[in-house]
């Protein structure tokens, strides 16, 4: 099962308000998550997050979104972002490599 860290949209039409998640992949944006692990308020720009729980994740192999990689850097974590390569890219790049 694959991890990933991403925000969960939450709150009022125009008055958004995310959780910082840590889900399988194939969950909806919005569904099932393993673990709530902080709080994002863009209209204050107001962020709470769970220092050793986000750790934990990311040791275990977790991948975070691009947004979610943004704020963690700004917070003080060095993250490498998740870079998804479409697979016909993907498979064009390694028969460029091999040959």
């Amino acid at each position: 099962m694959a991890v990933n860290i991403r925000l969960a949209r939450a709150g009022a039409k125009k008055k958004p308000f995310y959780r910082l998640v840590a889900a399988d992949q194939r969950a909806p944006r919005d569904g099932r998550y393993l673990e709530k692990l902080g709080t994002f308020n863009p209209m204050n720009k107001e962020i709470a997050l769970e220092k050793e729980r986000i750790q934990y994740w990311l040791d275990q192999g977790a991948t975070t979104s691009d947004r979610v990689n943004r704020l963690l850097v700004a917070q003080g974590f060095a993250v490498e972002p998740f870079k998804y390569v479409p697979k016909a890219k993907a498979v064009a790049a390694e028969s460029a490599s091999e040959a």
